[in-house]
């Protein structure tokens, strides 16, 4: 993708509001009488290991991307939901395409990995350790503060695309941002179709 366009799409090409027929909702949960905001996050990396690059959004409001010179996919993936749970407050639906991500959480993972000083079942340590750890930490301080949703990649989901439009992009170029609206899809380049999901 050329830098330009990257540059342009980053740094303030804006439209107010969710995508055209879509409505900006709160996000439903399992606990009685908890409205949560959705934030969809996103990772992606050229090569992988390569250049990468992860990004979060809320729909109809706010974004951020990052980029990193060598990591990997899952890092990124992470890196997303980490920097999404850190930049916002109050109750969060983290959206993501990673089962990685989302089985951590919803199946419990976590639990083994902290009882188990952080050794997989294997007894070997657990991988991006770095990065899990602050994100389990936010996920129990916050007395349930966090919940994740997983989300099929490249489906129909204008939020998912966007958010993996914008890693992408990111990964390509090595330049994150940030804005208080949704950037426009058009001036991104497309979404990372090659890459499976971790």
């Amino acid at each position: 993708m050329p830098g330009s366009a990257v540059t342009s799409a980053l740094t303030g090409t804006f439209r107010s509001g969710p995508p055209p027929g879509h409505a900006v909702g709160v996000a439903e949960s399992a606990e009685v009488g908890v409205a949560r905001r959705s934030v969809y996050t996103d990772g992606a990396c050229q090569g992988n290991p390569g250049p990468g690059g992860w990004a979060w959004a809320v729909p109809g409001g706010r974004w951020a991307s990052g980029a990193v010179p060598h990591t990997t996919n899952q890092r990124m993936e992470i890196t997303a939901a980490l920097e999404a749970a850190r930049a916002l407050e109050g109750p969060l639906q983290i959206v993501s395409d990673s089962t990685y991500v989302v089985n951590c959480f919803r199946q419990g993972w976590w639990r083994k990995w902290v009882a188990n000083g952080w050794k997989s079942t294997t007894r070997q340590p657990v991988a991006n350790r770095d990065l899990w750890e602050p994100l389990v930490e936010l996920y129990r301080d916050g007395a349930e503060r966090l919940e994740f949703r997983w989300v099929k990649g490249h489906g129909a989901d204008p939020f998912n695309d966007l958010v993996d439009r914008l890693a992408v992009a990111a990964a390509s170029s090595q330049v994150g941002g940030e804005g208080q609206h949704p950037p426009d899809l058009a001036a991104l380049g497309p979404a990372d179709l090659r890459r499976s999901r971790p």
